[in-house]
């Protein structure tokens, strides 16, 4: 592999790698034992399908927290990402983006959506593999949550937003660890942000989508409402009136 600066690899106060429950999943899973090829693979999978799609506390918590907590969002679930595979020795850095709320509509309910402002504070990870990087951000959503959007909306292979997912085809998003970019929310992107080798540093430059007021109701209260949202669409699938909204919103002019 092309070496890479050394500033990929590096631990930081969010990407908290060498904390012993992050240093014992690794030993559990025995990655350490795979061709990077494959590290790459199980990590994405794991992240993207046993940390569940959720809201955090806040978007700058460490990865050994989203661990702890077990599930995520784009940039929660992207700083776990980025300091598993960078324990593993592989190189990852973030990329920056806001992203239009209207792809949160449905995963935040209806009597809450007034509440999330405009433009979103959106990240994916670039992993060095094959001396290229590679964008990741199909780890966002978990298989089981994509699967009851699917059958709620089936057949549908065209522009799809909504229920925190953007992408050209529902039926078929590429989601999937082949050695190339992934991706499950890029249609709605808005603002590109570059490059970072430390979440940390953007973060402390764009802040969180939410301040004030509006921050302590969500961390302290609206988010445990969104999620169990989010847990009812896992778990039943998209609600009658709420897959009718989508479509009355939809429909073509």
């Amino acid at each position: 592999m092309t070496q890479v600066s050394a500033e990929f690899l590096l631990p930081s106060p969010m990407l908290d790698f060498n904390h012993a429950k992050i240093q014992a999943l690794i030993g559990q899973r025995q990655w350490r034992d795979l061709p990077v090829y494959d590290v790459i693979g199980a990590v994405y999978t794991f992240v993207r399908d046993e940390i569940r799609f959720g809201y955090n506390l806040d978007d700058r918590l460490p990865a050994s927290r989203v661990l702890k907590d077990g599930y995520g969002q784009c940039n929660t679930k992207g700083t776990l990402l980025m300091a598993l595979l960078r324990a593993l020795g592989i190189p990852t850095r973030l990329h920056g983006f806001t992203i239009y709320n209207e792809l949160q509509r449905g995963a935040i309910p209806g009597y809450l959506f007034a509440l999330a402002p405009e433009r979103i504070i959106h990240s994916w990870v670039e992993v060095y593999h094959n001396g290229r990087w590679v964008n990741l951000e199909g780890y966002i959503i978990d298989l089981p949550y994509l699967k009851q959007v699917q059958r709620s909306f089936a057949g549908q292979c065209r522009q799809f937003s909504g229920f925190g997912i953007a992408t050209k085809c529902l039926a078929t998003p590429d989601i999937d660890w082949h050695g190339e970019a992934t991706y499950i929310q890029s249609e709605g992107i808005a603002e590109d942000f570059g490059v970072y080798s430390q979440p940390d540093d953007f973060y402390s430059l764009y802040g969180s989508n939410l301040s004030g007021m509006k921050k302590l109701l969500f961390r302290y209260l609206l988010r445990h409402f969104i999620n169990a949202n989010v847990k009812r669409i896992r778990a039943k699938g998209v609600g009658g009136c709420d897959k009718d909204k989508y479509k009355q919103a939809h429909k073509p002019s």
